[in-house]
């Protein structure tokens, strides 16, 4: 095969690949998944928040917070507080999170045994 043929394939898997995303993909296909990822990490699992102060807790906008919170409570990372005017939300109780901070501590302790 040569190397023009190789580019090719290589790019159509990655058409493929973002046609039919991982769940992992689907979520962090988004610039500002990771950051906002990383500062729900930092919350106290019971932590209630409006988008203000996510935002102002991850260092983005408002705006980023919106463009993004239904896909969190898609994916599960965050569930909306019952009766709550302006709306209020939480770290979900959910499998995807309790992995997801097991992920994350195994990841800070690489190195560190």
């Amino acid at each position: 095969m040569s190397s023009m043929e190789d580019a090719a394939d290589r790019g159509q898997k990655k058409e493929l690949r973002k046609e039919h995303p991982s769940g992992w993909l689907y979520l962090t296909q988004h610039d500002a998944i990771p950051i906002l990822v990383d500062a729900l990490l930092d919350l106290p699992p019971t932590r209630e928040f409006n988008k203000t102060e996510l935002a102002e807790h991850a260092g983005v906008t408002r705006q980023t917070v919106g463009n993004y919170t239904n896909l969190l409570l898609e994916v599960e990372l965050i569930e909306e507080v019952p009766h709550t005017s302006p709306r209020r939300y939480r770290v979900a109780d959910s499998d995807v999170v309790r992995e997801l901070f097991e992920l994350n501590s195994a990841l800070n302790n690489v190195g560190s045994e």
